[in-house]
This record gives structure tokens, C-alpha cells and sequence, in this order.
């Protein structure tokens, strides 16, 4: 039985599309972390945040993250699970890690035309003071992220050569 595949990378980095798409290709489960959490607490996450907190968020994301059942699946985590307590060594040890890398200017472009509403972190931040928040976001959590077993960071998102990356590193691990 194989492992989990678990995507990492800053919000707006294609973490839940692309997810969709690989467990579609792969004939796998596809699971979104955020959207497990929200089924469970009955509100939205930025809901959720606002009336309890970024720290009760974070350690309620840990419970959830390591009571996933551990099977062959493609997992869409949050941009900051692997940022906190021990996550992304747990998630290293447990499953298989998939950075999508982006640039702060290709994450600024994607995050602007999103719902900033359905984002808390982002709550009243545009253009300038936008792409400031990213880089500076990003800065603290690239060293989390890039520990990663994969590091992808071609914007074509070439399915095939995401699939190709993830069975060689499955062959890494298992010899």
C-alpha cells in the first residue's frame, strides 16, 4: 500500500486544483485538509479564526492532519500546515511531500483575482501591501516548505511530469 501525497505551498499555489486534478489522473482519493476541518466545526475556517484565533486554528489542523487516515491519497493541506509544530516532519515521515513553488509575484497576480474573504490572513490587504504580506509570509515559511521530498516550481504544471516526480521518489523510498 502506498503513502499519502501531500501538497504544500503558500495559498493561491494551486495546492486544491492541482490536488483534484492528480488524484483524478492517479485514480486516487483526493482530500483538502481546510475542507475536512470545515465539515467538522461547522463553520467556515476565517469564521473560525476570528472567534477562537490563529493559534486554536493551528493546533486544531494538527489534530486533523494526524488523525488522516494514512492510505494512498492526494492531501491538499493549508498554506501554513507544514509551518507549524512538527508538521512537516510528520507529514515527511508519513507520506510523500510536493512543494508547489511559486513566486511572490505569480502568487500576488493568482491571489488578487481570488475571494480575499475566504482568506482571514488576507483580510483588508491589497495591491502594494498585498504583495508586500506575501513576501515577507513567505520568507518565514519557504525554509518549512522546502524541506519538502519534491520541490516543484515550473508554472506550466505539467501533470505528467508531477506523476513521473512523485513515482520516482515512491521508488526512493521503498529501496
Amino acid at each position: 500500500m502506498g503513502k499519502p501525497i501531500f501538497l504544500i505551498g503558500y495559498m493561491g499555489s494551486g495546492k486544491t486544483t492541482i490536488g483534484r486534478k492528480l488524484a483524478n489522473k492517479m485514480n486516487l482519493p483526493f482530500i483538502d485538509l481546510d475542507d475536512e476541518i470545515v465539515k467538522q466545526i461547522g463553520m467556515p475556517i476565517a469564521q473560525y479564526f476570528t472567534s477562537n484565533g490563529e493559534a486554536n486554528f493551528r493546533a486544531l489542523e494538527r489534530q486533523f492532519l494526524q488523525e488522516l487516515n494514512l492510505e494512498e491519497a492526494i492531501v491538499s493541506t493549508g498554506g501554513g500546515t507544514p509551518c507549524f509544530y512538527d508538521n512537516i516532519q510528520w507529514i515527511n515521515e508519513n507520506g510523500i511531500s510536493l512543494y508547489l513553488k511559486m513566486t511572490p509575484k505569480s502568487l500576488w497576480d493568482r491571489l488578487s483575482k481570488s475571494d480575499i474573504k475566504k482568506r482571514p490572513i488576507l483580510k483588508g490587504l491589497t495591491g502594494a501591501s498585498l504583495l508586500q504580506f506575501i513576501e515577507t509570509k513567505l520568507d518565514e515559511r519557504e525554509p518549512f516548505y522546502n524541506q519538502a521530498h519534491i520541490v516543484f516550481d515550473k508554472l506550466d504544471r505539467n501533470l505528467e511530469e508531477i506523476i513521473n516526480l512523485i513515482e520516482a521518489q515512491q521508488k526512493a523510498l521503498h529501496t
